[in-house]
C-alpha cells in the first residue's frame, strides 16, 4: 500500500465509477476490488467495501460508505490537457456520463466528485503572472469547458 492515497467517499457504487475513470483518462486503471467480512454501515457482508484504484497515476481508494457523507468541490481531481481535442474529450466524457457542466473548467462526475479540465495553455499563462495572467484570467471567468483558443488570443493580446 501506498504511504499517502486518496479516499473517496461513494454511496455504493465505488467500482462503477473506478471503471469510468480508468476507461477514461489514461495510466488509470482498477487495481483491487475487496469485499466486505462482515455488515457495515453502508452494506452488508460480501459486498464490496472498497476498490483500489489508480487515476492519471495517483494512488485512490473508493469506500462505498452509504450515503452519510457528499462529494464536494472542496477536493477535485485536475488533469491537465495538452489541446482543445483532449480538453474536449475529457470534459464530454464526464458530462456526457451523468455528470454536469460548471464554470471555469470545473465539472462534476455523476458520483459528485469534481474535475478541473484544464489546458496547459491557461496554466503556463496564469504562471506567467502580470498582463499574460490578467488577460487570460478574464477569458477564462465566463467560460464553462476551456475554449483554448480563446485563452491563446487571450494570451497574445
Amino acid at each position: 500500500m501506498n504511504k499517502n492515497t486518496i479516499c473517496l467517499w461513494y454511496n455504493h457504487d465505488a467500482e462503477e465509477a473506478a471503471q469510468f475513470y480508468a476507461k477514461t483518462f489514461p495510466n488509470s486503471s482498477v487495481d483491487a476490488i475487496h469485499k466486505a467480512p462482515s455488515d457495515f454501515p453502508g452494506g452488508k457482508a460480501g459486498q464490496v467495501l472498497t476498490v483500489q484504484f489508480t487515476v492519471c497515476g495517483v494512488p485512490c481508494i473508493g469506500l462505498n460508505g452509504g450515503d452519510m457523507f457528499k462529494q464536494s468541490e472542496a477536493f477535485s481531481f485536475q488533469i491537465a490537457t495538452e489541446d482543445q481535442a483532449e480538453t474536449d474529450r475529457y470534459w464530454n466524457a464526464i458530462v456526457g456520463s451523468g455528470g454536469t457542466e460548471s464554470a471555469c473548467g470545473w465539472c462534476k462526475d455523476k458520483w459528485g466528485v469534481s474535475w478541473q479540465i484544464t489546458p496547459r495553455v491557461l496554466t503556463d499563462a496564469m504562471a506567467k503572472g502580470g498582463d499574460v495572467a490578467k488577460r487570460a484570467f478574464a477569458a477564462m471567468m465566463p467560460m464553462g469547458k476551456i475554449d483554448v483558443a480563446k485563452i491563446e488570443a487571450a494570451v497574445r493580446g
